[in-house]
């Protein structure tokens, strides 16, 4: 079973928790450091012979293109995370078309590639803005990695379809590729699809999920993870006693992890793991139940 490897590629200043104490436009005065951590990781995935899928921040993609073209030459799938990493359910439908151009113009000029798999930031396609799906097959994308099957206070859709799936929007078909989750009894789910999750909990927690959803179910598992994860070095701006423990906590540690899931599971992009054409026609679901128009 060949399971869908992620990175999320943006700054360590990106990520929602840490957006909440440092402002925008403070952005262009730090450090960058997501060029490292992104060879770091690119040399990790060649000594293990793994393709995977980077969702790139438009942002990053403007000011670091010589970083893009170097993922997509040594054989990767170029993805989009957003431009500014704005919450989709933030945003207006013509605010989110806006940032979604911008990052797709940034990303095409960077590496020549016109991503067709997206990825919202911290998973914020929710259940009221399942309108985000249509702009984004208005705008070429097959693939979207956005829903998170679970409850969780920022982002997920729970009770939502665990595994990947055709959604048919106003605009046409766009395929959902869920997060990993691992069904524990009853409605209750449980996320094993990597991030925090598999920072913060022991690596058998991660490890034995995936293995259930592959043996038991006959599924794979989405797992994702960003480049600042694997780096303890890097300033922490994060405050406050949640925020910094969603942000910090198992960071010496995710390097190791993410190797030995690489040896413990096959893993390829989400184009490699998840053909179009072979999604079974009983997994599309229709316009008027996911709360478009009909």
């Amino acid at each position: 079973m060949i399971n869908a490897l992620t990175v999320d590629v943006e700054e360590y200043f990106h990520p929602s928790e840490v957006q909440r104490h440092v402002s925008r436009s403070d952005w262009p005065s730090l450090q960058s450091r997501v060029e490292h951590q992104v060879d770091r990781i690119l040399n990790l995935f060649d000594n293990h012979q793994v393709s995977a899928t980077f969702f790139v921040l438009g942002w990053v993609a403007e000011r670091q293109p010589a970083l893009v073209r170097r993922i997509a030459a040594r054989g990767h799938d170029i993805g989009c995370h957003s431009y500014a990493h704005e919450l989709v359910y933030g945003m207006t439908a013509v605010e989110f078309q806006e940032d979604t151009r911008r990052a797709v113009a940034a990303i095409e000029d960077a590496c020549g590639i016109r991503p067709v798999a997206y990825r919202a930031p911290s998973y914020s396609i929710t259940a009221k803005c399942l309108w985000a799906l249509d702009i984004l097959v208005e705008n070429g994308f097959v693939y979207d990695s956005s829903i998170y099957p679970i409850k969780h206070d920022r982002y997920g859709i729970p009770g939502f379809n665990r595994h990947a799936m055709i959604l048919q929007t106003p605009s046409g078909p766009i395929q959902e590729i869920p997060i990993g989750t691992v069904k524990l009894g009853g409605d209750t789910v449980a996320p094993i699809g990597g991030g925090g999750y598999l920072r913060m909990l022991p690596y058998r927690y991660t490890a034995a999920g995936i293995r259930r959803v592959n043996e038991e179910e006959n599924q794979p598992v989405c797992v994702y993870f960003h480049p600042w994860e694997i780096d303890p070095s890097q300033p922490a701006l994060a405050s406050g006693v949640v925020s910094w423990l969603r942000t910090y906590t198992g960071i010496r540690g995710m390097y190791s992890k993410i190797d030995r899931l690489l040896y413990d599971f096959a893993f390829g992009s989400v184009p490699d793991v998840y053909p179009t054409a072979m999604m079974p026609v009983n997994s599309t679901v229709h316009a008027h139940s996911m709360g478009f128009p009909s």
